[in-house]
C-alpha cells in the first residue's frame, strides 16, 4: 500500500509540471498583462512602464517567464502576485482553507443524507419513499448550479435570514470563540446547499440502482433462505457490497464538487480559491492564475488517491490484488 501511495505521488510531479506549463501558455497566449491598463494613465510614462515589466519579467518570452515561475514553484514558491501586491502563496493558502470548508461541508452534506435515501428508496422500492426521492433527484440533476445559487441569493435577501457573500460577518475579529463558529457556520448553510445538491441528488440515484443490484445477487437469496432477518440482509450483507462502486465514485465527486464551487463562489461571493482564480484571470495576474489551478489539480489528484485507498479498505479483493 505504501508503494502504491509513493508511485501516485511521483506520478502527480509531472501531471502538475504539465498542468502548469500548459496554463501558462494559454495565459501568453492572451492580449495585454496587468499593465496594459495603466497605459492609458497619460501620468504614467512608457519607461515606468517598461522598468515595471522589466521587474515582473513580462518583457521576456513565456518560457522564459515559465522558466523562472517554474525554478520557485520548485521551493514551494508560487510567485507574486501583481495585483494583490502579496506572495502568491500566502493568498492560495488563506483562500484554499475556505473552498476545503465548503467542499468538505457539501460532501458531508450530499453523502449523509443520499446513501439513507438511496437505501430507503432501494428497500421500498416503488412506494412512496421511492417515488419522492426520484423527484428529489430529477429535481437535483435537472436545476443548474448557477440558477439555484441565484434562487439562494434572492432568499436571502428577501427574508434577510442569511447574509449575502462572504465567508464573515465585518465585526468578525470582535467575536468570541462560540461566536465565531456560529458566524462562520450562518455564512456556510446556503452555499453548502446550492454546492452539494446536485451531487446528492447523483449519489442518491446510484446508491438506488447499485444496491437493486445486489438485493438480486445470489448471495443475497442464500443469505434469506438460510432465514436470516431482513435486516441483517440488507445491511450486513447487501450494503456493504452496494456501496463499494461509490467509494470509486468519490474521487470524481470531489473534482465535480471542486468544479461546482468555483460556479458557487462567484455567484455567492464565497472568497474561495475558484473566485480568487476569477479575479486574478480578469486582472491578467498570470502568475496567481497558474498557482491557482496548480493547486486545484493538486487537490482533484489528492481526491481520486483518497477514493483508491478507500476502495482498497473496503473492498479485501481490491487490497489483496
Amino acid at each position: 500500500m505504501w508503494n502504491f501511495i509513493a508511485k501516485r505521488v511521483l506520478y502527480l510531479i509531472p501531471l502538475l509540471v504539465g498542468v502548469s506549463l500548459l496554463t501558462f501558455l494559454l495565459m501568453s497566449l492572451t492580449p495585454g498583462d496587468y499593465f496594459t491598463e495603466l497605459e492609458q494613465n497619460p501620468q504614467i510614462s512608457p519607461e515606468t512602464l517598461a522598468d515595471l515589466r522589466a521587474k515582473a519579467h513580462l518583457d521576456k518570452a513565456w518560457y522564459v517567464r515559465y522558466g523562472y515561475w517554474l525554478a520557485h514553484a520548485a521551493q514551494l514558491d508560487f510567485g507574486y502576485s501583481i495585483a494583490n501586491k502579496r506572495p502568491a502563496s500566502d493568498l492560495i493558502f488563506e483562500r484554499l482553507w475556505n473552498t476545503f470548508l465548503l467542499s468538505f461541508a457539501a460532501t458531508i452534506l450530499a453523502w449523509g443524507i443520499a446513501i439513507p435515501l438511496g437505501i430507503a428508496a432501494a428497500v421500498r422500492r416503488d412506494g412512496f419513499a421511492d417515488r419522492a426521492c426520484s423527484l428529489l433527484a430529477f429535481a437535483g440533476l435537472s436545476v443548474p448550479e448557477v440558477l439555484l445559487a441565484l434562487f439562494a441569493l434572492m432568499f436571502a435577501a428577501s427574508t434577510h435570514w442569511f447574509p449575502i457573500g462572504g465567508s464573515q460577518s465585518s465585526d468578525y475579529y470582535l467575536m468570541n470563540g462560540r461566536q465565531l463558529f456560529f458566524d462562520k457556520l450562518h455564512h456556510l448553510i446556503l452555499p453548502t446547499l446550492v454546492l452539494g445538491a446536485s451531487e446528492l441528488a447523483g449519489i442518491m440515484r446510484q446508491m438506488r440502482s447499485n444496491l437493486l443490484d445486489t438485493l438480486r445477487a445470489e448471495f443475497v437469496t442464500t443469505a434469506r433462505a438460510k432465514g436470516v432477518s431482513e435486516g441483517l440482509v440488507i445491511y450486513r450483507h447487501a450494503l456493504r457490497n452496494a456501496i463499494n462502486p461509490l467509494l470509486t465514485l468519490f474521487g470524481y465527486s470531489l473534482a465535480s464538487l471542486l468544479s461546482g464551487a468555483f460556479i458557487v463562489e462567484n455567484v455567492m461571493a464565497w472568497p474561495g480559491l475558484g473566485r480568487l482564480t476569477m479575479e486574478s484571470l480578469s486582472k491578467k495576474d498570470h502568475e496567481l492564475v497558474v498557482a491557482s489551478v496548480v493547486m486545484a489539480t493538486a487537490l482533484l489528484v489528492v481526491g481520486n488517491l483518497i477514493a483508491d485507498l478507500l476502495l482498497a479498505w473496503s473492498d479485501p479483493r481490491i487490497r489483496l490484488k
